[in-house]
């Protein structure tokens, strides 16, 4: 179905209710259940619009399969768990911890695999990739067994709420459709309370815009739950900033070009930056620990990136040699993902700091 039937759809939506919440207005662009953008593309790769770190080389992968590794036997090695991923694109990142999990006696035996998605294209490519896994529509439906969970990217595309600081207080910011074009506005009443938002956010000046993603902070406080009470550890990977601070992080990709996320909905990917300060309260609200937020460049080179790097070259050419270069650089280089992205981890209360942590 094309872009014109998503634009459509909202248009007659906005008519009949007024100016739609930005949350709905991202929930409808990304995840309507036939018109919207994850529902019916693969987004990933040099033929769409974006590519993730698993996508970049098989080193990201098999890194955090052997810090998830790392973890099982530390807890323990229950004899059976649920190694589960959020949003796992085309299942690239799975199959590469999955392989560097086979050198850990038993662990694959005791694993059962599942993963969280919506999309049915994406669901495809990761039948192909991990035939084995087990697919579900949402969080609530993993397993009740000891979690070991990875989410790379998930978090940003998750639909956010914005407001912005006006004389009459926090009002919340809308999407109409005027003179031809969706358009933020303001909500004509200011908010009920800003307990929403961060405590050092509230007094930022006139003018200023601030985000909060309540389903992204409910699924990190399930995740922060279920470790609590069954055991087991998270990962989030995610680009955002540490501490929760006021701006407008709202974006949109297309075709690996920065694009207007007003502008055509249902075809181009709509995220905004992950707040890890958040994340972090919701995993203390569940129950667990979090560890960090670090940069995936340090968390990267702390687990050996360079070594496992080392190790592929050995046998490479030099063209492969070359690619194995870049792609450190692009994972783990300050003005590539190094920095901007973030790695939150998640342990059961007491846990000492993790790999990549300490």
């Amino acid at each position: 179905m094309s872009g014109s039937a998503l634009r459509d759809h909202l248009i007659r939506l906005i008519g009949e209710t007024g100016p739609l919440p930005l949350s709905h207005y991202m929930a409808l662009a990304l995840g309507h259940p036939e018109h919207g953008y994850y529902i019916k593309r693969d987004p990933l790769g040099r033929a769409g619009d974006f590519t993730t770190a698993p996508e970049v080389s098989q080193m990201f992968g098999e890194l955090i399969g052997l810090w998830l590794a790392d973890r099982w036997i530390a807890s323990g090695s229950p004899a059976r768990f649920a190694l589960a991923e959020l949003g796992p694109g085309r299942g690239t990142l799975m199959a590469d911890a999955l392989r560097a999990m086979r050198a850990v006696p038993a662990m694959l035996d005791a694993a059962s695999i599942h993963f969280v998605e919506t999309s049915p294209a994406l669901r495809e490519a990761q039948r192909a990739r991990v035939p084995q896994a087990e697919g579900h529509a949402s969080i609530d439906e993993l397993p009740g067994l000891p979690l070991f969970l990875i989410a790379n990217e998930f978090f940003d595309a998750l639909p956010i709420t914005q407001y912005q600081r006006t004389e009459r207080g926090w009002c919340e910011r809308c999407v109409d459709y005027r003179d031809g074009k969706f358009t933020p506005v303001l909500a004509p009443v200011a908010a009920a309370n800003d307990k929403a938002l961060a405590e050092n956010v509230r007094n930022a000046p006139i003018g200023s815009i601030a985000e909060t993603c309540p389903a992204g902070t409910a699924i990190a406080e399930e995740i922060a739950s279920r470790i609590a009470r069954d055991g087991g550890a998270a990962l989030i990977i995610d680009y955002g900033h540490a501490k929760s601070a006021a701006g407008d992080t709202l974006q949109a990709l297309r075709r690996h070009q920065y694009a207007d996320p007003f502008e055509a909905p249902g075809e181009a990917d709509i995220t905004a930056h992950v707040d890890f300060e958040a994340l972090a309260h919701a995993a203390r609200r569940g129950g667990a620990q979090p560890h960090g937020p670090v940069e995936q460049g340090a968390f990267l080179m702390s687990l050996g990136i360079a070594a496992r790097a080392a190790r592929l070259s050995q046998n490479a050419t030099d063209g492969q040699k070359r690619d194995i270069e870049a792609a450190v650089e692009r994972l783990t280089g300050a003005q590539e993902m190094g920095s901007l992205f973030k790695v939150l981890g998640i342990t059961p209360p007491g846990a000492d700091a993790p790999a990549g942590f300490a």
